[in-house]
């Protein structure tokens, strides 16, 4: 491994920990010693990387850093073009207009080798399976990212429809059918709402009393319980 994809590895792991991590820590995840980490540290510092912390406190890379993608392997260009083809054939037009969008400005940064690779790619998506939505699902993750409450009626698998108010707080795509995370204020419990049961969506204007990641951290917790019998 080249000093550049050295010092593009230590960035990335940084990337990965929200909160300070030791220096050890980060020299064991890289497979580096910890003098090397230390002195790549310092370049970072030295180069305008927002890394913040010392030694025997940990370091963090400060939000909002933004590393130029310049070198990227193949199967990450790979990865990228297809998740970005895969979501630009879903029916959710403004999230396939993104997806488009975002992998135009990648090329526009990369090096005329590797944008040729982007362009090359040979991964293709088959056609979409045609999920039912029925709803504008940019309303819902506009409500997620808000942290806003929602409320639609919903009908379920038998046909019985009930007027709910939810905290939306996650998406799940799937081949045929989207799925909206919630915290549902009628049965005082996480559910789960396929959107092509809902109807008559309405963005309310008042901010739910939880965070959106608490909400998420719960709900993770109550996929890891065991089910009864």
């Amino acid at each position: 491994m080249s000093r550049s994809e050295r010092l593009l590895d230590l960035i990335q792991c940084l990337r990965r920990h929200r909160r300070p991590v030791s220096g050890q820590a980060l020299a064991d995840e890289l497979g580096i010693s910890i003098r090397t980490l230390y002195r790549d540290i310092a370049t970072l510092q030295g180069q305008g990387a927002p890394i913040e912390g010392e030694a025997g406190l940990g370091y963090v890379l400060k939000p909002g850093f933004i590393l130029p993608p310049l070198m990227f392997t193949d199967e990450e260009i790979e990865a990228i073009v297809l998740g970005s083809r895969w979501v630009a054939k879903q029916p959710d037009q403004r999230l396939s207009a993104a997806a488009a969008n975002a992998l135009a400005k990648i090329a526009a940064v990369l090096p005329d080798d590797l944008r040729e690779d982007l362009n090359a790619s040979t991964l293709l998506v088959g056609p979409p399976a045609h999920a039912i939505e029925g709803i504008d699902l940019g309303v819902v993750r506009q409500a997620i990212r808000n942290e806003r409450k929602l409320g639609f009626l919903y009908r379920d698998a038998g046909g019985a429809a009930s007027q709910r108010v939810v905290w939306p707080f996650a998406l799940g795509f799937f081949d045929k059918v989207r799925v909206v995370v919630a915290w549902c204020e009628m049965r005082q419990d996480f559910r789960h709402f396929r959107a092509d049961r809902i109807s008559a969506l309405n963005a309310i204007d008042a901010r739910y009393p939880r965070r959106r990641q608490a909400l998420l951290k719960e709900w993770r917790a109550t996929l890891d319980k065991p089910r009864g019998s």
